[in-house]
């Protein structure tokens, strides 16, 4: 989709005219709008386990177990029984829990287990990444289960929207999906935190807040403008971009970041292995 001028004549120039961008972009795309686009680039259709690919947000997941890593990582000495805890801890926390209790409030994939589904979805999550911290006191101190104890707050608070909504900002996103995995990343190997995991984890929360800087553009999109597009005014002329191609100008970094990220933590770990 390249750059069209097109006369001033044909359409507003104001990119403010509202009413007449989005009659003309109606047009234009053909009707496409949040009907016509899946509510995730990611998501899938076709049955149960095309439901479940979509709700585990595989990017988004991955991209939250690649910042576990990197917390371990940095340790001066990798546990790899600990990490693998961890991860799963994560995996069935973030990955399973927090997006099934999401989708329980508001539906937003449109999939389509039933509530009671999604529910005991969200609870076997949460017993596996209880289940993993126990484990853990094989390896570590008992403070591992108030970690456990944390991350489970987190994820119902945020998702279902608890204490009025308090952890459910672009902030505590990027703490809770950022910083968070990070720290207890590098706690889980050291049991301590020092300056370089908490700047780890400083970039990490400033990572993730890009991250909700696109996805919360590219979800309105997807998910409630029926038409619409951008106006732009230049010395060539107007130029126009559709639904389409102004949904790709934030899904296309998000793409990219979301394979930034497992590929650092993995350049992490060879590093650590010395390859």
């Amino acid at each position: 989709m390249g750059d069209t001028p097109v006369s001033e004549t044909t359409g507003p120039t104001n990119m403010t005219d509202a009413t007449g961008l989005a009659t003309k972009n109606h047009a234009a795309n053909g009707g496409l709008g949040a009907a016509a686009f899946t509510p995730a680039y990611y998501a899938r259709k076709g049955g149960l386990w095309a439901d479940f690919w979509t709700i585990l947000h595989p990017p988004y997941t991955l991209w939250n177990l690649s910042f576990v890593a990197m917390g371990a990582a940095l340790a001066p000495a990798l546990d790899w029984r600990m990490l693998a805890l961890m991860l799963t801890a994560f995996l069935a926390g973030t990955g399973v829990a927090s997006h099934a209790l999401d989708e329980l409030n508001g539906r937003p994939l449109r999939t389509g287990f039933s509530d009671r589904a999604l529910k005991l979805m969200a609870l076997a999550a949460l017993a596996v990444s209880l289940a993993c911290a126990l484990l853990s006191l094989l390896f570590v101190s008992v403070w591992i289960i108030l970690l456990a104890l944390l991350g489970a707050l987190l994820v119902a608070a945020y998702s279902l929207e608890w204490f009025g909504g308090l952890l459910h900002t672009n902030l505590g996103f990027a703490l809770s999906w950022g910083g968070y995995p990070v720290l207890v990343g590098y706690w889980a190997q050291t049991e301590a935190l020092t300056p370089d995991a908490l700047l780890l984890a400083a970039a990490a929360t400033l990572m993730s807040l890009a991250q909700r800087e696109l996805s919360t553009p590219a979800r309105f999109l997807r998910r409630k403008a029926n038409a619409g597009g951008a106006t732009f005014a230049t010395a060539e002329g107007v130029i126009q971009w559709d639904m389409p191609r102004l949904l790709n100008s934030y899904e296309r970094p998000l793409r990219l970041l979301s394979w930034m990220a497992p590929a650092l933590a993995a350049a992490m770990i060879l590093a650590k292995l010395g390859l």
